[in-house]
C-alpha cells in the first residue's frame, strides 16, 4: 500500500511525528500524509499526495515543509517508487484550529 510505503519512509526520514491525521495530542511540529488521488494505467500506479507541515510558528512550519521536500527528493531511491515529483508548495496555514501549516503536493508514480 503507497500510503503506509511513503508514511514509514518519512517516519525514518524525519525527526518529527508522521501520521495518516493530526493526532488528538499534536506536537508543536509534526507532519501529516494525505492521498488525495491515484490512477492506473498499463498496470503503473499514480497517486497524488498532500503532505502537510505544521509548527508552532510560520517560520517552523515552512522550515519543516522544505526538510520534507529534502526528504521526498530521495524517495524515488525506493524499488517500488517509479517517479517522485514535486508538484507544488504553499502555505496552507489551518484558520480552523489556528495552527500554522505548509503544504506540499506530491505526484508519484509506483507500481
Amino acid at each position: 500500500m503507497i500510503e503506509l510505503m511513503i508514511l514509514n519512509y518519512l517516519a525514518d526520514q524525519l525527526d518529527v511525528p508522521v501520521g495518516m491525521e493530526v493526532p488528538e495530542s499534536p506536537a508543536e511540529s509534526f507532519v501529516v500524509l494525505e492521498k488525495t488521488a491515484s490512477g492506473r494505467r498499463n498496470h503503473i500506479c499514480t497517486a497524488v499526495f498532500a503532505i502537510k507541515s505544521y509548527g508552532p510558528s510560520l517560520f517552523e512550519a515552512a522550515s519543516l515543509n522544505e526538510r520534507v521536500k529534502n526528504a521526498m527528493d530521495g524517495l524515488a531511491a525506493l524499488p517500488q517508487i517509479a517517479a517522485c515529483r514535486l508538484n507544488s508548495d504553499y502555505n496552507y496555514t489551518d484558520t480552523q484550529s489556528k495552527r500554522y501549516r505548509y503544504q506540499a503536493v506530491y505526484d508519484i508514480t509506483h507500481y
